[in-house]
C-alpha cells in the first residue's frame, strides 16, 4: 500500500490565470503562485490535499492602468491583502472513483480576507510518454468561475463584469 506523496511546484510551468470581461472585452490576467502544499494519495485520491497561496500583489493584465486598478484598494487591495489562499477541504472523483472522468475540488479561497467556500474542476495529466505508474511528475489543470463581488472585490461596477473566470494550471513534481 503506497504512502501519499508531497509534491512541489515547478513555479515556472505554472501560472494562475483569470479571464474578466472590462467594459464587454474579454481581458485575461495572471498571478504567479506563492506557495504550495500539495499531498496526492494516489490509492485514494480524495484524501489528497491542496494549500495553495497565490501573490495576489503580483497580478498582472495586457493593460498597465487596468492592472493598478485591479490591485488597487477597489479591487483586490492588494496593499492590505497581498496573498490569495486556497486550501482544499473535499475531492469529489468522477464516475467509476477515477480522476480521468474529472474532480471537483471543494475548499475555502480566501481573498481580500474574505473566505468562501469555492469548488473547482480539476484533471490531473502524467507526462506524455510516461509509464502508466510514474507520478513523478504530473500536470493539475484547474477551473471554476466566481463572482468577484462575494469577495468584497466590487471596484468600478460599470466597467468590470461580476464573473471571472480562472484558468490554473500547474506542473508538479514528486518530493524524493
Amino acid at each position: 500500500m503506497a504512502a501519499p506523496v508531497r509534491y512541489v511546484l515547478v513555479s515556472d510551468k505554472s501560472h494562475v490565470g483569470f479571464k474578466f470581461k472590462l467594459n464587454g472585452i474579454t481581458q485575461n490576467g495572471s498571478m504567479p503562485v506563492e506557495r504550495a502544499d500539495i499531498l496526492i494519495d494516489a490509492q485514494n485520491l480524495a484524501a489528497s490535499r491542496i494549500d495553495v497561496t497565490v501573490a495576489a500583489a503580483r497580478a498582472r493584465t495586457g493593460l498597465i492602468f487596468v492592472t493598478q486598478a485591479m490591485t488597487g484598494p477597489d479591487v483586490l487591495n492588494t496593499a492590505q491583502f497581498p496573498t490569495i489562499r486556497f486550501v482544499s477541504r473535499r475531492i469529489t472523483l468522477g464516475t467509476l472513483d477515477r480522476i480521468s472522468e474529472g474532480a471537483a475540488v471543494t475548499g475555502d479561497l480566501t481573498l481580500r480576507g474574505v473566505t468562501r467556500s469555492v469548488t473547482l474542476q480539476a484533471a490531473l495529466y502524467r507526462q506524455p510518454g510516461s509509464a502508466a505508474d510514474d507520478l513523478s511528475q504530473l500536470d493539475v489543470v484547474l477551473s471554476s468561475t466566481l463572482n468577484r463581488n462575494d469577495f468584497g472585490a466590487s471596484g468600478f461596477p460599470n466597467l468590470v463584469a461580476d464573473t471571472v473566470t480562472l484558468d490554473i494550471r500547474a506542473r508538479i513534481n514528486a518530493v524524493k
